[in-house]
């Protein structure tokens, strides 16, 4: 009998600190920004605050359409005013908007800070210089149909818009930083590349790609009455600044990188942060 009640001891100290606070649900699109956030909350909902946490990735539809349906109980990464507004429209009566985690989201052509050029019409004049290139991204993204347009409101007729991935994008940008040559890609920030080298965007005056976003918290209604102290929780948090979350995805991008890993680091080495959200 004495042996069943150490065993049932153990047993009780095995479980996980957070299995008697509930469940929370995240969704989140595969971009490297929503990843890296998703897991930051997660580190703290665990590590902090002891409850249990499923994240779960979708596409940017259903993401929304799971807050909607209250399948999914938050999610970090709904860019506004613009690139989600009519996903928001469609259940803006089921959700609640947090605010924002970051500010400065945005899409655009980038170059390195090296590139003495500021302005997306210094292009054509500069072509040769960048051989003649525009280095893109998948042919059926936002950004690629926004860049088309820019080609042609800002005649870029000496320069031409590369198709291929965003790993190519990078891999291509990574080459040219290395061997200090000049090259012009299609960007978005929040991005892991802004955290690892100096860049910087081009002007766009006529405005074709696009202006400032932001990247905002979104949970489904009900979430303040069913559990006060993570809707709390997700009301406060926020980066100080887009630099913050773009050091956490340079980390995801290391070799054997883990991210749910790297946020528990972010959370430990920011804890008057992390405090500052848990009050």
């Amino acid at each position: 009998m004495k042996m069943l009640c150490v065993a049932l001891l153990m047993l009780a100290l095995s479980v996980p600190a957070f299995a008697g606070k509930g469940k929370v649900t995240l969704a989140y699109v595969e971009w490297d920004c929503a990843a890296a956030s998703t897991n930051v909350v997660k580190a703290v909902l665990q590590e902090r605050m002891g409850y249990e946490v499923e994240i779960i990735p979708v596409a940017a539809a259903a993401m929304w359409q799971a807050l909607g349906t209250g399948d999914a109980d938050a999610m970090v990464t709904a860019w506004l005013p613009v690139t989600h507004a009519a996903y928001l429209e469609k259940v803006k009566d089921k959700v609640e908007d947090l605010g924002p985690i970051v500010g400065g989201a945005k899409l655009g052509w980038a170059v390195p800070s090296y590139v003495t050029i500021d302005s997306i019409t210094q292009l054509n004049e500069n072509a040769d210089k960048f051989d003649g290139k525009i280095i893109g991204i998948d042919p059926g993204a936002g950004l690629m149909a926004l860049s088309e347009e820019a080609m042609k409101e800002y005649g870029l007729d000496k320069m031409e818009l590369i198709e291929g991935s965003g790993a190519t994008m990078t891999a291509t940008l990574a080459n040219a930083i290395r061997d200090n040559k000049w090259v012009v890609v299609t960007a978005w920030s929040p991005h892991w590349m802004f955290g690892k080298w100096d860049l910087k965007y081009l002007e766009d005056p006529k405005k074709v790609l696009g202006e400032e976003e932001h990247i905002d918290t979104v949970v489904r209604k009900g979430l303040k009455e069913d559990m006060p102290e993570v809707y709390a929780f997700l009301d406060k948090f926020s980066y100080k600044d887009a630099n913050q979350l773009q050091m956490i995805m340079a980390w995801n991008q290391e070799k054997g990188a883990d991210r749910y890993k790297n946020a528990v680091r972010f959370i430990n080495e920011n804890k008057e942060q992390v405090d500052s959200w848990l009050k």
